[in-house]
């Protein structure tokens, strides 16, 4: 693994398992929201974003965390493992709130630097409707690239799967 996405709705602990994996593999870890997002909540553009990725798409060994529809066909595309954490909305809920909780007011650590974390209805609302539309076009995104992804429907099978990979990349 020298090229891994890990993606799935938002709570679902991504940026978490991304630098757990990446210590891991010994992968540098970019997390999509740092790149995507602004001072005070401002959207880069696709362009801006994109100029972004390419030289981490360019490069042979990274770990890259987050959806972003519009640039997962490129992704893909170099990636050589997907981590598709595929959790119930009910637990993406629950850790969303929790997030909200622990860093209230300020930006979390795989968060751009002035986007305080805070409760924001819509996004709470877009958790919840996931699985009728953000799900279904990641699935389609997926299709002729089965063969990479490792798809896990709760933590424990993720825990179990990364404690497997603990002692091979302990003595590489």
């Amino acid at each position: 693994m020298q090229r891994v996405l890990v993606i799935g709705p938002c709570g679902a602990g991504k940026s978490t398992a991304a630098v757990e994996l990446g210590r891991l593999l010994d992968l540098p870890v970019h997390h999509l929201d740092k790149l995507h997002w602004r001072q005070g909540w401002v959207e880069s553009s696709r362009e801006e974003l994109v100029a972004a990725l390419d030289p981490i798409l360019a490069s042979e060994r990274w770990l890259i965390d987050g959806n972003y529809g519009g640039t997962m066909g490129e992704r893909l595309e170099r990636a050589d493992t997907v981590v598709y954490l595929d959790y119930p909305t009910w637990l993406c809920l629950w850790r969303a709130f929790g997030r909200v909780r622990r860093y209230r007011g300020e930006a979390r650590p795989d968060m751009a630097p002035g986007c305080p974390e805070r409760f924001d209805l819509p996004f709470f609302l877009y958790i919840l409707t996931f699985r009728r539309g953000p799900r279904l076009r990641t699935e389609a995104k997926l299709e002729g690239h089965e063969g990479k992804v490792k798809r896990f429907r709760h933590p424990r099978e993720l825990r179990s799967w990364m404690n497997s990979l603990a002692p091979a990349s302990a003595g590489a």
